[in-house]
């Protein structure tokens, strides 16, 4: 599990990495200084393959990890219920200062908010989460058919704000000024994609949580071997389905508000498809790729930590916080800045784990959860 976050945190770098570059990108619009044929064609694939997909795999793994934390306090003998609010506390107050000071995208306070709901169906039945999951994936993308139909501008569930690129000129000049610019440039995004928050991306994490909540219960992935069926026939419905989907909602993502809309509305029922088919093809690999998995393994023990450091480095990339290099970046240059960060990430990742149980920021959340200073020793 260690190493499926690890590679669903690399996937959310690349994602992430256009929208902290970018104040065009954030207003849901291509950088009008990148238009190459090779621009396009990187940031299609990103769109395609990357987009939409990586967040729902790290959403699945927490809704996995849940049911691992009720496990543990049963065994432990602890009130689960008062340790798991002040984690989702502490989650709340992390994700605030990160969405204010750092990257408006943020997703942690999503998992707060969706954390509650987590402790409201923690004793359902595997197959009544997996039944919830569907009926919310089918009316979010429903509520994006009626946005279509109504051409309404407004928000998209990619985390994005509808600005105008007058607008998105602006805020590339607001994230190069002042740090004070910065902040009230984060406010007003977050003023804007408050909706969409509520309506649309906490309701998708919630369906992706729900799965990995069954799978916990099943104990699925505790032994992958008798469920290699399964993982093949998610690996058929998601590089069938599953792309095809995502090249629809690619097609249609650059193309104005309706056709985005309509695209939205395509990927909210298929990009659950493609994740599913990374994770069951990373799942079926990695007793075969041992190196890798402890390559992976190490930055997803302190994925938090990690996530935040990745829009703490892009930030001193971008802003005004560092080399204010917003919109000057081609998507290519992008991508490898984002592989390159997460490749540090993975040295210093195993360089802390030397000497410490968990990683900085985790430390502190776990300190939160149990009200007690954890360890610092290796495992």
């Amino acid at each position: 599990m260690d190493a499926l976050r690890g590679f669903a945190l690399l996937g959310i770098l690349v994602v992430n990495i256009a929208f902290l570059a970018s104040g065009y990108r954030m207003a849901g619009m291509a950088e009008p200084a990148f238009q190459s044929t090779l621009d396009w064609g990187v940031r299609s694939a990103v769109t395609m393959l990357v987009e939409n997909k990586f967040y729902l795999l790290f959403s699945f793994l927490f809704g996995y990890s849940f049911t691992l934390q009720v496990d543990s306090s049963v065994r432990r003998g602890l009130p689960f219920v008062p340790m798991f609010l002040r984690r989702l506390a502490g989650l709340l107050l992390l994700g605030l200062a990160h969405a204010v000071l750092l990257f408006p995208g943020d997703i942690l306070t999503t998992y707060a908010a969706v954390g509650l709901a987590l402790l409201i169906f923690r004793r359902i039945s595997p197959r009544t989460a997996v039944a919830l999951a569907v009926v919310l994936t089918s009316l979010l993308a429903l509520g994006f058919v009626l946005l279509a139909l109504l051409a309404t501008v407004g928000l998209d569930t990619a985390g994005t704000v509808a600005d105008t690129s007058t607008q998105a000129a602006q805020s590339d000049t607001a994230l190069v000024a002042s740090v004070w610019q910065i902040v009230s440039e984060h406010l007003r995004k977050l003023s804007l994609i408050i909706l969409l928050r509520v309506f649309f991306q906490g309701p998708a994490v919630l369906a992706a949580c729900l799965i990995g909540l069954a799978v916990g219960k099943l104990g699925a992935l505790r032994d992958i071997s008798p469920h290699i069926g399964t993982l093949r026939k998610l690996q058929w419905a998601g590089f069938t389905v599953g792309l095809g989907g995502a090249f629809v909602s690619t097609l249609a993502a650059w193309h104005g508000t309706m056709h985005k809309f309509w695209g939205e509305a395509v990927d909210l029922v298929t990009a659950p498809l493609l994740a599913a088919a990374y994770a069951a093809t990373f799942l079926r690999l990695l007793p075969y790729l041992p190196r890798l998995a402890r390559t992976l393994a190490a930055p997803g023990r302190m994925a938090l930590s990690n996530y935040l450091a990745q829009s703490l480095i892009c930030a001193l990339i971008f802003t005004g916080y560092g080399l204010a290099l917003v919109d000057r970046v081609s998507p290519l240059l992008e991508v490898l800045i984002a592989i390159g960060v997460f490749a540090v990430q993975v040295v210093y990742s195993r360089w802390w784990l030397r000497n410490h149980r968990y990683g900085p920021v985790e430390w502190l959340l776990r300190y939160l959860t149990y009200w007690r200073r954890p360890s610092r020793a290796p495992l």
